[in-house]
């Protein structure tokens, strides 16, 4: 049995650190924060000293805590936010352009004859998103030196000098070929990035090199994007096994097995991980602001924060009339409408915070819905339950909401940090190749179960109520 290793989750809003040992679990944890800027004309950006930063902060001190060395180093990453760097000597030479950055959309109008084609090669649809269009954005706007990445290509190249990116992540640029997993001339032709240096696509687990940031030589053999990576960690390895992991956005995806479905209904086809040369594939489905459209409630000064959510919410019954559509960066999966804006109606002089709340937590649970509903079109078979992860989970009344409106059990997991654990488990598969996937991921088990409380016909009329606002929005973009 190999020692300890640690697992990096590089967030939008912080970095999570663990050491997991196989036989004591969780045995040191630190977090560091990351402040995200935003402006205007969509602008979300980090500063890239404070990313590389909250990497070392936070895996150091959970080295520290735990009083041991490790074996090995996994890194968990946000999948679409770029930056162009000088190759040379690891100097940035732009700002992390984070994930929910919407400057590209405007490139990504001029690129629309294209749309079809990219769905075809790459899985994904066009879309600021992802990455291609902020690489191509960066190279039209920023700089035209030095090379443009996704981030975990420039965190590794710090921690180890090497340039690489793993399959999953690089399935989140648009830029790979969904088939044959290498990158694609056509789709870097589109995006006139054809002549671009690009990170060698590797495995989710495996050596890439060796960094000395946590003490002494240790190899990364583990590299992974951040959805993917609490997918595996939810111990979804079966083809139709799905889980929503409750962040900055909310993310549904569902595993295919080692073909990738067609993405016909809206969502996203791309790779889940690639493991010893073998492919698994999944279904990403995207709501953008879950956490975030709470954090805009609280600057607002309707409540304090998410710890909010439930007494807050607790002072009404309902939503009292109203509706809200919380699409503060557009709308994504099923719908793809970037240009959306969210939008809050039937306010009356009664309406109270509680009310705001309440419709807030119907808002999203409605689009996990929506992306619920998308997999069970893809894969011609119900989720029988939902598997639920991250920050928000701990709100009872957006987890209640949230089954109500499905119409079937949300089981929230027991383990936290679940991105953290599947950058672990991917640390600890690169370190022994021959040890199965089962025994590297968590046991699943719940630590709660919402069952719904209402039934199907009232929540058929809540849902017509959200897709009728969302329509209203639909019709007047």
């Amino acid at each position: 049995m190999t020692g300890p290793v640690l697992a990096v989750d590089q967030g939008t809003s912080g970095t999570k650190a663990l050491v997991i040992c196989p036989e004591r679990g969780v045995i040191g944890s630190a977090t560091a924060p990351v402040h995200p800027h935003h402006g205007a004309g969509g602008l979300v950006e980090t500063d890239t000293a404070e990313l590389l930063g909250s990497v070392l902060d936070a895996g150091r001190r959970a080295v520290a805590e735990a009083g041991e060395a490790v074996a090995a180093v996994g890194l968990a990453n946000q999948g679409e936010t770029v930056l162009a760097w000088d190759p040379a000597t690891g100097r940035p030479l732009t700002p992390a352009v984070v994930w929910q950055d919407r400057r590209a959309e405007s490139l990504c109008g001029e690129l629309s004859a294209y749309a079809a084609q990219l769905k075809e090669l790459t899985g994904l649809p066009l879309d600021p998103y992802f990455a291609a269009p902020k690489m191509a954005w960066i190279r039209r706007e920023l700089t035209r030196e030095g090379v443009v990445t996704t981030s975990d290509s420039w965190l590794v190249h710090q921690l180890t000098g090497a340039f690489v990116t793993d399959a999953a992540t690089a399935g989140r640029t648009q830029l790979l070929g969904l088939h044959d997993v290498r990158w694609s001339p056509a789709a870097l032709e589109i995006f006139g990035l054809s002549g671009e240096r690009l990170p060698t696509v590797v495995d989710c687990a495996g050596p890439v090199g060796t960094t000395t940031a946590f003490g002494g030589e240790i190899p990364l053999t583990g590299l992974i994007v951040d959805q993917q990576a609490a997918l595996l960690a939810q111990n979804a390895l079966e083809p139709g096994n799905a889980k929503c992991t409750y962040g900055t956005g909310a993310f549904l995806l569902a595993q295919t097995g080692d073909r990738p479905s067609t993405g016909s209904t809206g969502l996203v086809s791309c790779v889940a991980w690639r493991l010893g040369g073998r492919t698994d594939y999944c279904l990403d489905g995207q709501v953008y602001t879950a956490a975030s459209a709470v954090r805009w409630l609280t600057g607002l000064g309707v409540i304090s924060g998410a710890a909010d959510l439930d007494p807050v919410g607790a002072t009404v019954p309902g939503t009292g009339g109203v509706t809200f559509v919380p699409a503060l960066a557009g709308l994504a999966a099923p719908w793809w409408r970037s240009d959306l804006r969210g939008s809050v109606t039937g306010l009356g002089l009664d309406t109270t915070a509680g009310h705001l709340v309440r419709a807030l937590c119907e808002g999203i649970a409605a689009q996990v819905v929506a992306l619920a509903d998308a997999v069970t079109c893809e894969l011609g078979t119900p989720l029988t339950a939902l598997r639920v992860d991250g920050g928000l989970t701990r709100s009872n009344l957006l987890m209640q909401t949230q089954a109500d409106l499905l119409q079937r059990p949300v089981e929230v997991s027991a383990l936290p940090d679940v991105t953290a654990l599947g950058a672990g488990a991917v640390a600890r598969l690169g370190l022994d190749p021959d040890l199965p996937t089962r025994r590297a991921t968590p046991a699943w088990r719940p630590s709660a179960v919402y069952e719904p409380r209402i039934g199907p016909d009232e929540a058929a009329e809540r849902l017509d109520g959200f897709r009728s606002a969302v329509n209203l929005l639909l019709e007047r973009a």
